[in-house]
Order: structure tokens, then C-alpha cells, then sequence
């Protein structure tokens, strides 16, 4: 048949609305289409415009409600339709056909990276993302270089110093709601309102760009239910999370098996907590091998209860005398308070044996019974805190306590996984492939980026924009960025050595990494919006009392030099006050009132109570009133820096991701694929990328 012919025929078909709806990727531009895991893994999908950080346009069709409910926030793919010209009609049915023909199942991404569409290569990406984030003056000063605590603590303000002077006008006409929609949502081809400048569209383009694609389709339609004894305790959230992850690592598992040629006999956790997603991997349909690696033994205990609710273990089995038990029992009751049962065994007491001991334990306190059964999961509880990837005690454990049916198996061989491991804990998981000769394969979602160490130490003068971690007064004594802990970010040789300095990211920007502004609806942003400016009024009246003083980040910046002053080399102490109850929230004044009651009466700041009961205490309400009044109109200032702030975190985010990626390809001699994709719908869960990676056959 000609090919004339057959494109004749195929027009109807791409046409067609079945067609069109079931395998929308197939009828879009090469540029616009959404990346896809596997070339022959159809699915349904019954909007584009649904999925969050779709990387194929500027921006999904977002209405109101659309945009006010949680469940439904996107973010618009980084790269400007601009930027690459529609592909042809005969490129996207050569595509069609290609995808159509392959037969092989293909369990990696069609890129290592969820990257956007608009770069060509992965190292393309890289190279560029590298120079943004080290040379763009406004992501610098946005993601870590300035502190919300210092916001009024300057003068001018921190807006009027760091936003550009042809953005502050219009940032301030727009309304919250509608400069994150601008941010994150609206088509900057075709912006309705009031133009924004240039300048600041040019830097949103270049967020969205640099934005890893967070975009999530399941793999199957329908996932295997938890059933309601493994999925007591779980929330939404997690039940999300461990349904979807225990698929996808039982899918991965099984395609290394067949791909790689590796059966993976067990599943390390790192940082089990509760183990939901171990039990959930060693109950039915998976029936896993599982080896729960957790430091909080509370947490281990909990866990076991939880065991034997959902069949995972058993309950042990007390057997007792039970008269002598009951009367055992009486003993304890006074006689005026016995029942008319008690009174009755008391009058033809049982004679006890001088010999017996009653046991009174409580059945939290007896150890669950896990015994192993031929095709049944099993749970291996290991206590522990882990300080690298370096798993000997574990594997040596596996190898000198096997279980019946695991003896002349041969040597174990172990896949890491883990669902938002904090801070260093997803770097040692990751590690732990090229530390572990049985570990053979890893899938790691972080979180929690905040709690990361600093393996470079504090900046040098020439990041002049990069606040240090500072200490804060009532905080921990050890400044975690003079730790210079190799555990720490970066972990791949192309960052710790950029430029000859590396890539640093201070505490600040790695904890706005941890925010999804692209969930947040109107009520919750006006709330947290609140309570952001609430804080830095009150971080004003501790200076103005003398609570806290200035920091002076340059060592040669003398103490009465205001003119040399700047957010950029002076701040303020940290004070740490955490959260307070809800009606705090409601009135600047109780909030003020509220702090200074938890900072003065709380054992955990003790040692600066003094301080701020003698500074503090003798605040009236009508001061009180005058800070509220003073810099109340500045709130929309606020919010509108916080909102710069998380959605250049995006960036910042993309940036750990990629270090963990690029970690793994640099010790190609051990490791012979990685990649990161997406495991969660980010509305559910926005920390949704996981870090893979499977060791080459051993020699």
C-alpha cells in the first residue's frame, strides 16, 4: 500500500474524538506533547489541561473554581509555544506510527529527566539550568537571598530593595490570586488584563522552563485496593502515596527482572516510620520481602501493632488459668467495690499455687509473631539510625539470619526504596547503590529539603546575594552550614565544583523548595499570607525593644555604617517561635500575645525566656496597635515577595532532583540506568519525583 494510501486512511482516525480523547499526546505537536514513560503504554487521559506542571503548553484553561479548589491546581508547562514551531501534520503521523509499531515494553522515560519540551537534550538542559541559577541576579536574591523575617526590618523595605523598579507598580495593582495565576497558570502568549513588564515575563518564562514537568498518569487505570486493615492509619495523602508507590515498585522490580535480569528477593525502606508502605508491599497482592530500617523505636512499635491489624503478623497467644486469673483480678479491686460476679468467686476461692506469677502485660508490650510462609510477605524490623548508605549491618543481618525458605537462594539481593525520606536520608538511600554490592537497584522520593546539610559550607563573597544559615537564638547550638558534612547537597561532582565554587543553597531557599504554590487556594494563602506578615511585624518589635540585634553578614561592615546597609549583608537573629493556637491567628494583637506567652512559659526556650519576659512583658495593647497600623498597608508587599519566592522554588527543587540524578550517572561504571519521574498526582502529594537508578551486572 502506498503511503499516500495510508495517510488517506489514518486522517479519519486522528481525527476522531475517541481518538483524539483516549490518546490525546498522539494529536498534539511534537514541541507540545506531554512526556510519556513507555512508547507502548497507552493512556487514558480526559484532559490535557487537568495534569499539574504539564510540560506541553504555557497553560491549561483554569477557571475560578477550577483554580479555588485544591484538588485541581496545575502549573503550566515552563517554555512559550514561541519558542518552537508547531511540528507538521506528517511529523506527528510518522510519530503515530513509530509509537504504534513498537511492541517491547519500555520501563524507563522517554528522557532521564521530566525536563520541559523546549530543550533538545538532556545536557542542554543542565548547562543552561546551571547558568540560570547561578547568574540571574533576581533568582539568587529570591531563593535565598532574602528572609521574610527581615521584611520590615530595613529601610526602604525588602519589595522596594529586591523587586525590580518597572515590576513593583504592577505587582501591587494585582490581585494575590491573580499574579499566582499569572505566575503559574495564565498563557503568557495571551494575557488579557493589564500587561505585565516585559522583564517580569521574561523571568516567569524562565522559571517555567527551568521547572522540572511534574505532570503524574498512573500506569494502570486501576491500582490493587489496600485493604481497610493495611491502610488503617493512612489519611488521603498517604493512602495516594503507598498505593501508587507499591505499584510502581512492584512494576519496577518486575521489569528489572525480565529487562535486567535481576530478581530483587528484598526491599530495604529507608526510614520506614510506620512501615504503611512495607505492609502495604508485604500484604497481598505483592507479598514482598521487607526490611523496615527505622531510628525511632516508638515508631517500630507502632508499626507492629499495626502488623498484626492487617494480618501481617499474629497476635501472641497468652493462655492463663482463668479462675486464678479472675480471682487475681478481685485482688486488686477493693471489696466495697467488687460486683455481684467478684463476690460470688470470692466466697469459693480457688486455691493459687504459691508458684504462680500472673502476667499483666499488656498486649501492646508482647511482641508480635511473624513467621514466614512460602509466597507470603515478610517484615524484617531493623533499629537503627542510618549515617550513610553504607547498609553492611543490614545485608550482614539478611546473610547470617535467613529465613527457611530463603536458604540456598543465593545472596540476597536488595532494592532501597523509600516515600519522602527527610533531608540526608534520600541522599543515603541513593548512595547506597554504589556503596552496597547487593543493593541493585533504588527509588527514592525526598522531601523535607530543609533538613538537608551543606557539604560546601558557608557562601563566599562571590555569591554576594546568599544569606548564611544562621543560628537562631532559642535554636540548636550547631550552625548546619559550617558542617561542611560530605552527606550533604550537592551530591554530584558537576555541582560541588561548578565554576570552581559549586552550587550552594542555603536553608532558606532549600525550605521554600519545600512549598507547592501551586496548591494553594484563595482562603489558605490569604491565611498563611496573615500569618508571614504577622511574624515580621513582630520580628520588627523585637528589634525595636532590643530582643534581637542586626547581623552584619560582611565581617568588615562596621556596626554604625547604615549607609552601607542592605538586606543583602545585614539581617537579623532568628528566633524560633513555631505554631500557635488557631485564636492567635485571628488578631495581630493575639498574636503578639500569644508569642510572647509560648516564648516565656515553653521549657523548650528556657534559656531565652529572661529576655524576652524583661524586653516584652510590658507591651501594651495600644503599641501593640500602632506596629499594626504602621505596616498593615505593606501586606500586599508581603504576599506578593512570598509568592515570588515559592514559584522560583520550583527551580530550586529541580536543581536537588537533578544533583541526585547527575550523582548516579556519574559513577556510570556501577550504574548502568537512572532517571526521575513522577509517582504522584502533585495535587495529592507535590513531592512527587522519584530518583532511579539499577546497577550494571556484576562482572
Amino acid at each position: 500500500m502506498s503511503t499516500v494510501m495510508r495517510s488517506a486512511m489514518q486522517q479519519p482516525l486522528y481525527r476522531s474524538s475517541f481518538f483524539r480523547i483516549t490518546y490525546p499526546s498522539f494529536c498534539m505537536p511534537v514541541c507540545n506533547r506531554p512526556p510519556t514513560r513507555s512508547a507502548n503504554r497507552f493512556r487514558r487521559v480526559t484532559s490535557v489541561a487537568e495534569s499539574p506542571y504539564r510540560a506541553g503548553s504555557d497553560s491549561a484553561a483554569w477557571t475560578d473554581s477550577t483554580r479555588s479548589a485544591r484538588s485541581s491546581a496545575s502549573v503550566a508547562r515552563a517554555c512559550s509555544r514561541s519558542v518552537r514551531a508547531d511540528a507538521s501534520s506528517g511529523d506527528v503521523e510518522l510519530f503515530v506510527r513509530l509509537r504504534m509499531r513498537r511492541q517491547i515494553p519500555n520501563m524507563k522515560p522517554s528522557k532521564p529527566l521530566p525536563y520541559p519540551d523546549c530543550w533538545d537534550s538532556t545536557e542542554e538542559y543542565i548547562d543552561q539550568l546551571l547558568e540560570f541559577a547561578t547568574t540571574s541576579d533576581t533568582f539568587q536574591i529570591l531563593c535565598g537571598g532574602v528572609h521574610i523575617l527581615d521584611f520590615f526590618t530595613n529601610e526602604p523595605g525588602l519589595f522596594q530593595t529586591v523587586i525590580p523598579p518597572d515590576w513593583q507598580t504592577y505587582i501591587l495593582q494585582c490581585e494575590p490570586m491573580k499574579f499566582l495565576d499569572l505566575l503559574m497558570r495564565d498563557d503568557l502568549d495571551k494575557i488579557q488584563d493589564s500587561q505585565p513588564p516585559e522583564s517580569l515575563v521574561e523571568y516567569i518564562r524562565n522559571i517555567r522552563k527551568f521547572s522540572l514537568a511534574r505532570e503524574f498518569s498512573p500506569t494502570k487505570e486501576k491500582l490493587p485496593k489496600l485493604t481497610r486493615m493495611v491502610s488503617v492509619g493512612m489519611k488521603p495523602k498517604k493512602m495516594h502515596e503507598v498505593s501508587n508507590f507499591a505499584n510502581y515498585v512492584d512494576t519496577l522490580a518486575k521489569d528489572i527482572a525480565v529487562e535486567y535480569r535481576k530478581e530483587i528477593t528484598h526491599f530495604v525502606d529507608f526510614g520506614s516510620g510506620q512501615n504503611y508502605l512495607g505492609r502495604a508491599l508485604a500484604s497481598s497482592p505483592y507479598n514482598k520481602q521487607i526490611v523496615a530500617v527505622e531510628g525511632r523505636e516508638h515508631n517500630i512499635v507502632g508499626a507492629k501493632e499495626l502488623d498484626m491489624l492487617a494480618g501481617v503478623s499474629e497476635k501472641p497467644k497468652i493462655i492463663r488459668n482463668k479462675k486464678l486469673w479472675m480471682q487475681k483480678l478481685d485482688s486488686l479491686v477493693p471489696e466495697d467495690q467488687l460486683d455481684e460476679k467478684a463476690l460470688k468467686r470470692a466466697a469459693t476461692p480457688a486455691k493459687i499455687p504459691n508458684e504462680y506469677v500472673p502476667d499483666f502485660s499488656p498486649r501492646s508490650a508482647l511482641e508480635s509473631i511473624y513467621t514466614p510462609e512460602e509466597g507470603k510477605g515478610f517484615i524484617r524490623y531493623i533499629a537503627g539510625r542510618l549515617e550513610s548508605g553504607d547498609l553492611s549491618d543490614v545485608i550482614g543481618q539478611l546473610e547470617q539470619d535467613p529465613l527457611a525458605e530463603e536458604k540456598g537462594r543465593g545472596d540476597p539481593s536488595l532494592m532501597a526504596i523509600s516515600i519522602h525520606s527527610c533531608g540526608n536520608l534520600s541522599h543515603h538511600g541513593i548512595r547506597s547503590l554504589t556503596l552496597n554490592p547487593r543493593v541493585q537497584a533504588i527509588a527514592i522520593v525526598g522531601c523535607c529539603y530543609n533538613l538537608m546539610t551543606e557539604k560546601l559550607g558557608p557562601p563566599t563573597y562571590k555569591l554576594p546575594y546568599m544569606r548564611p544559615s544562621l543560628q537562631a537564638l532559642n535554636g540548636r547550638v550547631v550552625r548546619e552550614s559550617e558542617r561542611r558534612d560530605p552527606q550533604g547537597f550537592p551530591m554530584s561532582d558537576r555541582l560541588s565544583s561548578y565554576n570552581d565554587i559549586g552550587v550552594r543553597l542555603n536553608i532558606t531557599a532549600r525550605m521554600m523548595a519545600c512549598q507547592a504554590p501551586q496548591n494553594w487556594t484563595e482562603a489558605e494563602s490569604d491565611a498563611f499570607f496573615t500569618r508571614h506578615f504577622y511574624r515580621a511585624v513582630l520580628q520588627k518589635m523585637f528589634l525595636d525593644k532590643g530582643v534581637i540585634t542586626k547581623v552584619h553578614h560582611n565581617s568588615d561592615l562596621a556596626d554604625g555604617d547604615n549607609a552601607s546597609q542592605s538586606p543583602f549583608n545585614t539581617s537579623t537573629n532568628p528566633v524560633i517561635i513555631g505554631s500557635l493556637r488557631k485564636s492567635c491567628y485571628k488578631t495581630f494583637g493575639s498574636y503578639v500575645r500569644g508569642a510572647i506567652s509560648k516564648l516565656t512559659t515553653n521549657s523548650e526556650y528556657h534559656e531565652y525566656c529572661d529576655i524576652i519576659r524583661d524586653k516584652m512583658l510590658d507591651v501594651t495593647d495600644e503599641e501593640i496597635a500602632r506596629y499594626e497600623e504602621s505596616y498593615g498597608p505593606r501586606k500586599r508587599e508581603l504576599s506578593a515577595i512570598w509568592s515570588l519566592m515559592a514559584f522560583s522554588a520550583n527551580v530550586t527543587e529541580s536543581l536537588i532532583v537533578t544533583d541526585r540524578w547527575l550523582f548516579l550517572r556519574q559513577h556510570s561504571e556501577l550504574v548502568q540506568d537512572c532517571w526521575v519521574e513522577t509517582v504522584f498526582d502533585y495535587r495529592e502529594s507535590p513531592r512527587n519525583l522519584v530518583v532511579v537508578g539499577v546497577k550494571r551486572p556484576m562482572s
